[in-house]
């Protein structure tokens, strides 16, 4: 699939990404491909180096990549260059450039349901379908997306995009530039119970939940309100689609969560973190800045260093990992004869060396 911009030299692409061109610099291009997929007015990328055979048979006009990849680059003679210190990088900032997500029009679609208490600036656009609460303020450039619901006293901030079918609970405060994906429920009750016998008795979650600026939150995700106080997303964290985050959690700036991530309840995680898809977290756990988890590892304890934590089993060969799974069933086994084995060791060793005092 190929993404379609405006017709652009590459000289223009270059000072606008501080890369240089190789080749001819008024050369246009008015699409974005992968390499293996790229024709004639196609910009495509190398990142990685996986990849770095199909420079020589792509058939794009323009490659973005790393000086270290020029060489390879070069002998595919149809190509031209543009040099940069992180292509990738230069792949997002050139995408933000042609991008083709449909710009909803502003106003109030007929068949929304807006209280007459609620604050919508001029410039904010509510789909078809969506319902607004009292006491709702939805700020400038806003757009709700159609279906979707916004609670009594919640705030959205300026240039936030709420797309199709999202459920925001009363009490919720959305910064600016934030975007929220299909299905995404924000505010929705933690899962607070008192048992009380057989029985579980609800606890109304009286907090509410407050998102910084600039967040990213994926589709079909979950964030509940707090019990008392407010969970807490900062500013600039990123979400994926499908991840659970429970009551009164509280994610530092800058963070990255993964799909299929769950965090339970009253657990903080710090700046600058990234959590790999399936991650699970217990609640009531610390986590500084800084920490990497990697996927499908289950966090017990609190984080306290920066650096990579992992408890996932990489998949291995089915034969391999059926031997390594019946071992595993023996190692409590193994275990006692090996400190069986210690013992008599230690043993002998006393043994020997009593009779070497008497000896002397």
């Amino acid at each position: 699939m190929t993404l379609t911009l405006k017709t652009v030299t590459l000289e223009e692409i270059a000072d606008k990404l501080g890369g240089v061109v190789h080749g001819d610099n008024t050369c246009r291009v008015d699409r974005i491909a992968t390499l293996a997929n790229a024709g004639k007015g196609c910009i495509s990328f190398l990142a990685n180096k996986k990849y770095r055979s199909q420079l020589v048979d792509t058939k794009a006009t323009a490659v973005l990549l790393h000086p270290n990849e020029l060489d390879y680059c070069q002998q595919n003679s149809n190509v031209n260059a543009i040099v940069l210190a992180n292509p990738y990088l230069g792949y997002a900032l050139l995408a933000k450039m042609m991008d083709t997500t449909p710009i909803q029009a502003c106003g109030i679609d007929s068949s929304a349901v807006v209280s007459q208490d609620a604050s919508v600036a001029a410039t904010a656009s509510i789909g078809a379908n969506a319902v607004i609460e009292a006491g709702v303020v939805i700020e400038d450039n806003v757009v709700i997306g159609p279906g979707s619901y916004i609670g009594q006293g919640s705030k959205i901030g300026q240039n936030t995009r709420l797309w199709a079918n999202i459920s925001i609970y009363h009490n919720v405060v959305i910064g600016s530039d934030c975007l929220v994906q299909a299905g995404a429920v924000i505010g929705s009750d933690g899962f607070g119970y008192a048992p009380k016998g057989k029985q579980w008795i609800k606890i109304p979650q009286l907090g509410g939940v407050t998102i910084g600026d600039r967040v990213e939150i994926g589709a079909n995700t979950c964030i509940d309100r707090g019990a008392l106080d407010d969970t807490i997303i900062g500013n600039g964290v990123i979400i994926d689609n499908h991840c659970q985050i429970a009551h009164n959690v509280i994610i530092g700036d800058n963070t990255a969560m993964a799909g299929n991530c769950a965090i339970a309840g009253s657990t903080t995680i710090g700046e600058n973190c990234s959590i790999a898809g399936k991650t699970g977290i217990a609640g009531h756990l610390n986590i500084c800045d800084n920490v990497l988890v990697t996927a499908m590892t289950l966090v017990t304890k609190d984080i306290n260093e920066p650096g990579a934590y992992s408890s996932g089993i990489p998949s291995v060969p089915n034969r391999q990992w059926r031997k390594s799974n019946a071992r595993i069933r023996q190692l409590d086994e193994m275990y006692q004869k090996i400190r069986k084995h210690e013992k008599a060791i230690e043993y002998l060793s006393d043994v020997q060396n009593r009779n070497s005092a008497n000896i002397k």
